[in-house]
C-alpha cells in the first residue's frame, strides 16, 4: 500500500532542482535528486540514488485543498509525495521534505495520521529512515 506525505510551501519558496540539492546535501544524507525534478512541471515517478542505490518517489504538484488551507496559512502548492514499499524510497521522501522544511518554510503533511509535522521533527524522521538502511 504507498504511502504518502504533502509539502506545502508559497509558490516563490518552490526551489529548483541545484537549490534543492543543496538543502539535501546541507543534511549531510546521502540522496541525489535525478535532473528529472523541474518544478510545477514534474508528475510522476523522480529517481533518485540513495547512497550509491536506486531510490525515488512520486512527486505532483497541486493547489493547496480548501479543507488545509486553514491549517497551512499562506501555503498556496502542496507538493505530494507517494512511495511503495522500499524503505530507500520512503528514506528518499523523508530527505526531500526534510530540505523542503528547514531551507523553503515547508510545512509538511502525514495525511494517514493527519498530522502537521515540525521542521525539526522531519529532520530527525529523515535521519532515523536514513539511519536505518
Amino acid at each position: 500500500m504507498p504511502r504518502s506525505y504533502s509539502a506545502f510551501l508559497t509558490r516563490p519558496d518552490v526551489p529548483a532542482r541545484k537549490a534543492l540539492q543543496q538543502a539535501v546535501d546541507s543534511l549531510k544524507l546521502k540522496l541525489s535528486l535525478d535532473d528529472a525534478y523541474v518544478p510545477f512541471e514534474t508528475s510522476g515517478y523522480v529517481p533518485c540514488t540513495f547512497d550509491g542505490e536506486d531510490a525515488g518517489f512520486d512527486m505532483r504538484f497541486q493547489d493547496v485543498e480548501a479543507n488545509l488551507r486553514a491549517r497551512v496559512g499562506d501555503k498556496d502548492v502542496a507538493i505530494a509525495f507517494r512511495w511503495g514499499g522500499d524503505p530507500r524510497e520512503e528514506a528518499s521522501v523523508l530527505i526531500v521534505c526534510a530540505a523542503l522544511a528547514k531551507n523553503f518554510g515547508a510545512l509538511v503533511y502525514e495525511p494517514d495520521t493527519d498530522v502537521l509535522h515540525a521542521t525539526d521533527e522531519v529532520v530527525a524522521k529523515a535521519r532515523k529512515a536514513a539511519a536505518c538502511l
